[in-house]
């Protein structure tokens, strides 16, 4: 195994193989525990894109707020889910069939176009060019401005669908999809979070679909295995301690040295972040 394979795997939690119904209760605790420990909250918002991350996390969190109800009488209890699409969205039918497999207690749906566009374009009355990248960027920002908006109403706390498969290579917005108050399947690669959904019996088209972030409107349904250029299975595997080939480690370990800066908080003066 090669040095920061072996680092990697450490810092992430990584196993190299799971047990889903175990990963599954450990997730449904996890969630239970964070909401009984900060007992002002009584709700978790998540936003859904229709992809496998959310609809893991979704259905995740809906069993632990049933079973929070169950056990405390509490009717406040609530799982959120949001549709935050920027304007039509191609997979919109992906999101709502992701909602009704998780049985989301409220719905939600914000058009997130009026508010991006109007960041983009008082950027450009102030003299700065926003290039259709760096839009993407402000629309991930902007869904989650509007999931702490409900988070905040609501005592909510945001649901984050960051995995290892994602930390690993930085491949989400920071203070966009990247912030959050709970990361329930962090320690998971993408094969592993496929395997719970599978035992969750999730309807295949949501977890079997090729990734794609769909925020460039250039690209709208670019693949994130082309946008990273190296494939899931390829990071699975370096993530699980499995021997890929060279090309494909140096691409992932380059993603990981550059992204550092993704998976820290703000730097102040006594890390050593620098050194």
């Amino acid at each position: 195994m090669r040095k920061l394979q072996k680092e990697i795997i450490e810092t992430l939690k990584v196993k190299p193989e799971i047990d889903a119904k175990t990963e599954i209760r450990n997730s449904i605790d996890f969630l239970k525990s964070y909401l009984k420990k900060n007992s002002f909250l009584k709700s978790l918002v998540l936003g859904i894109s229709g992809g496998q991350d959310s609809t893991l996390v979704g259905k995740l969190s809906q069993m632990a707020i049933q079973e929070l109800r169950d056990e405390t009488v509490d009717n406040d209890y609530k799982f959120i889910a949001v549709r935050l699409p920027y304007g039509t969205q191609a997979d919109e039918s992906d999101a709502m069939d992701a909602i009704s497999f998780m049985q989301a207690d409220k719905v939600l749906r914000v058009d997130i176009k009026p508010m991006a566009d109007a960041a983009v374009k008082a950027l450009e009355v102030s003299g700065e060019n926003i290039s259709d990248f760096n839009k993407g960027n402000i629309k991930a920002r902007e869904r989650m401005i509007v999931q702490y908006a409900i988070a905040g109403e609501e005592k909510g706390a945001v649901l984050g669908t960051d995995h290892a498969a994602e930390a690993i290579t930085g491949f989400y917005t920071k203070y966009g999809d990247g912030a959050a108050d709970i990361t329930p399947i962090w320690r998971l690669d993408k094969r592993q979070g496929k395997e719970m959904l599978e035992v969750l019996n999730a309807p295949k088209h949501l977890y079997q679909k090729t990734p794609t972030a769909d925020l460039e409107d250039d690209r709208p349904a670019l693949p994130d295995e082309v946008a990273l250029g190296v494939t899931y299975d390829d990071i699975d595997n370096y993530l699980e301690g499995r021997e890929i080939a060279n090309d494909s480690a140096e691409k992932i370990e380059n993603w990981y040295i550059k992204t550092e800066h993704k998976r820290h908080l703000p730097i102040n003066i006594y890390d050593d972040f620098l050194k």
